[in-house]
């Protein structure tokens, strides 16, 4: 073979730099003074604001919110279900302009996104439940308060005077409190009741238990000497008002928070409070905490107007399915004219597509907005949606859709695992 001769040095033209022309691609961030700013602005993700979350909150609080009952299996599931989702793209779709916004029961929202109902909000930021209805309404989508909520109807409605605000509804076994809860909610100009059907009986959520944050308290020491390494969170908690079920405040009976938690969990509750409450309530009636089809169509049957698809974020029967995996039986029980959400898992964008493109008109988030809350409050829930909002829009137009309306199965390959333990899966 013939020997190459060698190639020649490569010529290189060297100059001194001059500033126009580093002033484009040396920028530097502009220092933020606060350090709440900085954590939500160095916060790429939802991962990102959970880990701000552990470092901001004690951990008896963090845990209240990061936790799930007994092994924690249903959790992970939950999230798992959406790791197994593999996407397909459409080629050569024009994605200019998209349209990220959905009609969800009569209204147009932003995304397919709802704040879903979450108790003791202000446990975790002083902030509370008002700050996450204001970010709602800032944004433009709904939110649910909860019955054991710590801002009250009232008061929340205050905070989203234009807000499209649902109210999560545990039926008690006195209906002079549903009652009076129903009454005030209607008078506020809630749009919707979500009445939670998965809590007959509590769900055994061993962290809560170790830490001591049961109703009422016994908190260990230990939990006590991690509270003190967060003196502005005892600060805040000490200078804003005391913990209490806020709506529940005044309702006939007086009751106790160890009543009141008595109360939410109700072994009566049956397909008999679902037709008193749809008699009483004239608007939007979901079923919240269903998982299985045969129970979708016996909700519907029964004056539903549709079901979110719910294991309560894994706290309360582990063992049970990921909601994902059981979510398009559920849309083929009850037909395309339901109302369908979905939550448990969601912390990305891309899982909200997943959960759209396989039949949910929307998905809920709780613990997703609540690492927001306890990072940074109110910014830190907007961060949230900031976070969720642009991993959805970019992945509707990876995936060649421009309309969150042109979602569907055929973008999404996905098969249903229903069991199995995933006890390293993590957010």
């Amino acid at each position: 073979m013939r020997e190459r001769a060698p190639l020649p040095p490569v010529t290189t033209a060297r100059q001194v730099p001059r500033w126009s022309e580093l002033r484009d691609v040396v920028q530097f961030k502009k220092p933020q003074v606060s350090r709440t700013a900085r954590r939500l602005t160095n916060a790429l993700s939802v991962r990102d604001l959970r880990e701000a979350a552990r470092h901001t909150t004690p951990r008896a609080v963090f845990d209240y919110v990061d936790g799930a009952a007994e092994e924690e299996i249903t959790a992970a599931r939950n999230i798992a279900a959406y790791r197994r989702v593999t996407f397909h793209p459409d080629a050569l779709r024009s994605v200019a302009e998209p349209d990220p916004g959905v009609e969800l029961l009569g209204r147009r929202i932003a995304m397919p996104l709802v704040f879903a109902p979450t108790g003791y909000t202000r446990m975790m930021h002083h902030h509370g439940e008002s700050a996450v209805a204001s970010v709602a309404q800032h944004v433009g989508i709904p939110y649910a308060l909860s019955t054991v909520g710590s801002t009250s109807i009232e008061d929340v409605r205050a905070a989203a005077p234009d807000g499209d605000l649902w109210f999560q509804l545990f039926f008690t076994g006195d209906l002079r409190v549903n009652e009076d809860l129903l009454s005030r909610a209607e008078a506020a100009g809630y749009s919707t009741i979500l009445l939670t059907v998965d809590t007959t009986v509590s769900g055994m959520r061993l962290r809560d238990v170790v830490n001591g944050l049961t109703i009422p308290p016994t908190l260990t020491a230990r939990t006590v000497l991690n509270m003190s390494r967060f003196p502005g969170w005892w600060f805040n908690k000490l200078t804003t008002g005391g913990m209490t079920f806020a709506s529940l405040a005044g309702v006939p009976g007086n009751p106790t928070p160890g009543e009141v938690a008595s109360m939410m969990f109700d072994p009566g509750l049956d397909l008999s409070s679902l037709d008193w409450l749809r008699d009483r309530w004239p608007g939007r009636l979901i079923v919240k905490g269903v998982t299985t089809p045969g129970s979708a169509r016996e909700v519907m049957e029964h004056g539903a107007d549709g079901v979110v698809v719910s294991n309560h974020g894994g706290r309360q029967l582990d063992r049970s399915a990921a909601t994902l995996d059981v979510l398009p039986a559920i849309r083929a029980a009850v037909g395309q004219q339901a109302t369908v959400l979905i939550d448990g898992g969601v912390l990305h964008g891309q899982d909200v597509v997943a959960a759209r493109a396989l039949g949910a008109n929307a998905a809920m988030i709780g613990r997703a907005y609540l690492y927001g809350l306890m990072a940074g409050g109110r910014d830190g829930v907007l961060r949230t949606y900031e976070i969720l909002a642009g991993e959805y829009l970019r992945s509707m137009q990876l995936l060649g859709v421009r309309r969150s309306e042109d979602l569907c199965d055929r973008h999404v390959a996905f098969t249903p695992h229903g069991t199995g333990d995933y006890p390293n899966v993590s957010v």
